[in-house]
């Protein structure tokens, strides 16, 4: 585990650049969802409260050439002023020197946010020169990397500054996201049940094929299980199939024997649409021209069942078209299995996290995180350069 904000032994006087997430929706100056921003916060209280000197840098959306203002961190300012009840500078840029004199002017306790660092295309590749530019011009000595969400890229705010400063840590959104999910790759608590959804086998083959010999059952739901179907020879309608993923499947059943648990019913729909006229099939009978679009009552049934009486649960995808409220029963149901268990329970992917965010759920979970390519690829066994780089 890498070293955290807590490993450091004095942080009065310190000057730490902090990357976070403040990747949040904004329109028309308004931000739509603060989750990200509250999800700082920890970090930055103890490091204004130790009186460490705040330099805060995060991207916000992807601009396409330079400066955009309606990609500007501006709104983000504002509202963590309110967040902290404390004064938040703005600085006009990441880099230069407006950001050298505004950093150094901090006093102990002190937060300047940066402007987008992708207003810069630099940021995206690395750069080295640049990322030596954001560790001088701010004055950092040390770097705190609190972006999960971000530490699947290797830019120059998530990675390469850390070649430019005295330490790296982890800040403790970045320790938290690493020591639930952590529970999955390492020694997990048994019963250990993993449920994935979504659209494509594609997104989470690696995922799969790492996590299948560590679970005790691994539920499979959403699009993707059509693709198993279909290589069980079993009629799947007009569902979703990835028609070159087949054999994969197969040999991913073939490996999971026993584990590898699909749908035993649907509900089924005669088009792609809300309005559509559907009903409730078994897993052995969709109808020609008929395609899948939720799992059905029975596998709700046999799914919660699992999820209920597991000491460790991981969601990551819905189990329908979760979009459609015709079809969102499934994954509402899944919900409300992870509430109801007992065990630890960490779910991943926008609409998982938004499945238990709309039915009021969250706090019932034990980690809900902020990161979705991150954690997938840290699922799926991969290094992530954002935390390679921390000290051990």
């Amino acid at each position: 585990m890498a070293k955290t904000v807590e490993d450091l032994e004095s942080l009065a006087g310190t000057r730490a650049f902090v990357r976070v997430d403040f990747n949040v929706p904004i329109e028309s100056g308004v931000i739509g969802d603060d989750t990200r921003i509250r999800a700082a916060l920890p970090t930055l209280r103890l490091l204004v409260e130790g009186g460490a000197q705040l330099v805060l840098a995060s991207h916000l959306g992807r601009p396409k050439q330079g400066p955009d203002p309606t990609l500007s961190l501006r709104p983000v300012a504002e509202r963590l002023r309110e967040l902290l009840g404390g004064p938040v500078a703005m600085a006009p840029d990441c880099v230069g020197d407006e950001v050298r004199r505004a950093a150094a002017s901090l006093g102990n306790g002190g937060v300047l946010l940066l402007e987008n660092v992708r207003f810069h295309s630099e940021e995206t590749k690395n750069d080295p020169e640049f990322a030596r530019r954001l560790a001088d011009d701010s004055g950092a000595r040390v770097f705190v990397n609190d972006a999960f969400g971000s530490a699947h890229r290797a830019h120059a705010s998530t990675e390469g500054i850390s070649r430019h400063v005295a330490s790296s840590v982890a800040g403790l959104l970045m320790e938290k996201e690493l020591r639930y999910l952590g529970m999955a790759i390492g020694e997990p608590a048994r019963p250990f049940v993993a449920i994935l959804g979504g659209a494509k086998v594609s997104d989470k083959i690696q995922v799969i094929e790492n996590l299948l010999p560590r679970v005790d059952s691994l539920l499979i739901g959403g699009g993707m299980a059509y693709t198993f179907f279909r290589a069980q020879g079993k009629p799947i309608g007009k569902s979703l199939v990835e028609a070159d993923r087949v054999e994969l499947a197969r040999a991913l059943l073939a490996k999971g024997a026993g584990k590898l648990k699909l749908p035993v019913d649907h509900v089924v729909a005669a088009a792609f649409s809300a309005e559509a006229e559907r009903r409730e099939s078994s897993a052995d009978e969709i109808p020609d021209g008929w395609m899948g679009l939720d799992v059905g009552p029975a596998t709700v049934k046999a799914f919660g069942e699992e999820v209920r009486s597991a000491r460790l649960v991981l969601w990551n995808g819905p189990m329908g078209v979760f979009e459609m409220a015709p079809f969102a029963a499934g994954t509402r149901a899944m919900a409300r299995a992870l509430a109801e268990c007992a065990g630890t329970t960490i779910v991943g992917g926008g609409d998982s996290v938004a499945a238990v965010t709309q039915a009021g759920l969250a706090d019932s979970i034990d980690h809900v995180s902020t990161g979705g390519g991150a954690s997938l690829e840290f699922l799926a066994g991969d290094a992530l350069p954002g935390v390679a780089c921390l000290d051990p």
